[in-house]
């Protein structure tokens, strides 16, 4: 291959799980390019609550082992902090974030029962309307920008390349292999392709024949001015998930998402809607001594949603050489161990320290055509996700 030209393996997407994927890649000594339309990690992988314990998912044990270690292997800070606390503010919230405690529990995860005063004394921005809450001894959560520009900055040190401002215009094939990938600034040659490019991993996987269900919605991020620092950043609840950052900063945000026609949506600024209000009210509820914090910025990025809310990580047939990952709006916090798995999809063909059997895509076989209007997933509506 051309040193300016392709590469082994050519990853589309420079969002947290293309960037993984790309770096356990390099980390293995695999050549590697990652071709990016923006800028890496412009859209919600680098603006997210930075949440890190995802109990539900099959490479939960794997995260929770990567997330300690990442600075030391990826040779640069992701501010990652251990542990989480979630408040309930009601029995039925109580009910239902509970549910999560004894999923963990199941796998091996320890978290505490806490009643409201213990909560207030854990986080004192918390008031008197907690009915409790739950101490995690696991999860945590890091900082989205740091932790994108340490994938980036890693693939580069293990000799890997990234590409940022190139948009994929096509594909080059040979039999049942993927060749090259076609962008707006010519070819790139590859022996393998990965596809991780967020929402446009649908859009772009159809190109080769290969149907990923998936529907976009806009999400939302709002943050406040600095506050004091609480003993534990990562809290939760009300349908929120965050963190208070190092500098104090709440960086926060939830559903409802606003389902949306991706392409329909120009890749500038995107001004914030009423769901930002709602974010706000629902973090002074949280967080009653932190209502009066103003709020000083605000995102609007779009997400991917499957039909069943769970990620994609496979080798589509009938391709020899092709391995699509999607996160659903949950690539943040997996991306070590979702990266690490992709990656040995890759070069192994299988995944050796979890079973990925339920994120294949052939779970979708037997999928309604309309099953985005089925389940109200249209441009316009809102959706608690």
């Amino acid at each position: 291959m051309s040193a300016n030209k392709g590469a082994s393996v050519v990853v589309i997407g420079g969002g947290v799980t293309g960037l993984s994927t790309a770096f356990w890649l390099a980390e293995a000594g695999v050549d590697v390019l990652v071709l990016e339309r923006g800028i890496v990690g412009w859209e919600a992988s680098g603006r997210n609550g930075g949440g890190c314990s995802h109990h539900h998912s099959p490479l939960f044990a794997e995260e929770q082992r990567l997330w300690p270690m990442m600075d030391q292997l990826l040779g640069y800070p992701t501010e990652f902090v251990p542990n989480r606390i979630r408040i309930a503010l009601s029995p039925d919230q109580y009910t239902l974030y509970g549910r999560a405690v004894v999923n963990a529990r199941k796998q091996g995860f320890h978290a505490d029962e806490l009643d409201p005063q213990q909560v207030r004394d854990l986080v004192p921005l918390a008031g008197d309307n907690v009915f409790a809450g739950h101490y995690y001894h696991f999860g945590g959560h890091a900082n989205p920008h740091r932790t994108v520009q340490a994938y980036a900055w890693a693939i580069r040190d293990r000799g890997g390349r990234v590409k940022q401002h190139v948009t994929v215009t096509g594909f080059q094939r040979a039999g049942d292999r993927v060749t090259a990938v076609e962008t707006d600034q010519g070819s790139f040659g590859c022996d393998h392709l990965v596809i991780a490019a967020g929402p446009q991993t649908s859009r772009l996987a159809a190109l080769l024949e290969v149907d990923i269900p998936m529907r976009a919605a806009r999400a939302e991020m709002i943050v406040t001015e600095p506050l004091p620092l609480m003993p534990l950043g990562g809290i939760d609840g009300n349908g929120l998930y965050g963190r208070q950052t190092l500098r104090g900063n709440l960086a926060y945000g939830g559903g409802p998402h606003e389902w949306v026609e991706t392409e329909d949506l120009p890749g500038g600024p995107r001004p914030s809607t009423p769901l930002s209000g709602s974010i706000a009210k629902r973090l002074a509820q949280l967080l009653p001594k932190a209502a009066h914090a103003r709020v000083i910025r605000s995102w609007g990025g779009i997400i991917e949603n499957t039909p069943d809310g769970r990620p994609v990580l496979d080798r589509p047939a009938p391709w020899a050489n092709l391995t699509a990952g999607s996160l659903s709006g949950v690539g943040f916090g997996l991306s070590p161990a979702s990266g690490r798995a992709l990656a040995q999809l890759v070069t192994d063909g299988a995944c050796d320290f979890a079973d990925l059997s339920s994120l294949r895509l052939d779970r979708f076989s037997q999928l309604e055509p309309n099953w985005a209007e089925l389940q109200g997933w249209l441009p316009g509506g809102l959706a608690t996700v």
